[in-house]
């Protein structure tokens, strides 16, 4: 294998494969990235047998075509601390030769043949579709409300639910629960899966275009991406989060008598200076809601208190105080996009409700404030 590469293409491709690499591994070729040189196209690969991603880098002269693999670590660095433009990458039996204009690598590394591959895209079958800029809101807002650590395993994950031209993504940690909808087109009438995290943190970076078109296949056990077209179109697969998703659309209260309309950035803003006086004794912001506005409060003990005011768009039904983590609401506004935000409410002691139409829907219980 003999290529010439665009350094900047082959340092993203390089950095995008190697996220999917495990730091630990008993087997040494899970912590290689496979390159292949092959009809003006260099692709660069990984796995990390549950995880695999390729990734076409088209901006290379192949000068000879041919595979290598090699740690990823150590390619990783050595390209990134490269300055030139371009950078040149040979491979003589088991070492990658990797050259710049002042400088020159030697990598040890394995036998192409040991590496387990990657599945590819398979063109037909059941197959549905959607923009890179939808895919990547469903992802915004909805990761960020998936348990972290947790013994029920099927919440760790992102439930997938495709109806018909409809794509929901719902995600909980038991104390939160986030639902995005958006459009997409093609594949069957239902489908409905749950997806691991970790390759959706993965999949977020690959579609940094939004008019890109992402191609999701999902087979029993796994599914798969196809993000853009052509022959340097990157693909990533997965293995499926097994279990039962909780039944959420009971957590989704329906009888709230209590609605607030406000700019976003405003709440946004209010809410993290309310949380600089806070602690782990009290995690709690108090929101006093009326007509006249919401008063955000919050105190810690030897620390201090906070009080803000925030005008509302608008407020319907009566006064009503309220405690919520203020990082569960921060959270939520970080991802939304839209100028306007409502809060649909009951009472103390039950969820709130925060809301984007029919985009989006984020139910968050509250805290006590005694």
């Amino acid at each position: 294998m003999n290529v010439v590469c665009d350094r900047a293409a082959l340092v993203e491709a390089l950095s995008l494969a190697g996220s999917v690499v495990p730091s630990r591994t008993t087997a040494p070729v899970l912590g290689c990235l496979a390159l292949t040189a092959e009809d003006g196209l260099l692709t660069v690969a990984s796995t990390n047998a549950e995880v695999g991603i390729s990734i076409g880098v088209p901006q290379v002269e192949v000068k000879e075509a041919g595979k290598a693999l090699v740690p990823a670590d150590k390619l990783n660095q050595i390209t990134r601390a490269c300055e030139d433009s371009t950078i040149a990458l040979e491979r003589d039996k088991s070492v990658l030769h990797v050259r710049s204009e002042d400088a020159h690598f030697k990598i040890f590394g394995f036998d192409p043949q040991e590496f387990p591959g990657v599945r590819e895209f398979a063109e037909s079958g059941e197959i549905f579709e959607c923009t890179g800029g939808t895919l990547r809101r469903l992802i915004g807002r909805t990761l960020f409300a998936t348990a972290v650590e947790n013994s029920r395993f099927a919440i760790s994950g992102i439930l997938v639910e495709k109806r018909g031209k409809n794509l929901r993504f719902v995600a909980t940690d038991g104390r939160r629960l986030a639902v995005a909808q958006g459009g997409v087109k093609g594949g069957v009438e239902e489908q409905t899966f749950i997806l691991p995290s970790k390759p959706l943190q993965i999949l977020n970076k690959l579609v940094d275009d939004p008019d890109v078109t992402v191609q999701i296949a999902q087979e029993d056990s796994y599914a798969i991406f196809k993000v853009g077209e052509g022959a340097d179109a990157a693909v990533l697969s997965t293995n499926l989060v097994e279990g039962q998703f909780p039944p959420f659309e009971d957590v989704i209260p329906k009888d709230q008598d209590k609605r607030v309309r406000f700019e976003s950035t405003e709440l946004s803003s209010a809410v993290r200076r309310a949380a600089l006086l806070t602690n782990e004794e009290s995690k709690g912001v108090r929101m006093d809601f009326s007509s006249d506005g919401l008063m955000l409060s919050s105190r810690a003990p030897e620390m201090g208190e906070a009080e803000i005011q925030v005008e509302l768009k608008s407020y319907e039904g009566d006064p009503i105080e309220i405690g919520f983590n203020p990082a569960y609401l921060t959270e939520a506004l970080r991802v939304i996009d839209e100028k306007e935000i409502v809060i649909e409410l009951k009472a103390p002691n039950k969820p709130g409700v925060m809301k984007l139409g029919n985009e989006f829907t984020y139910v968050v219980m509250p805290v006590s404030l005694t």
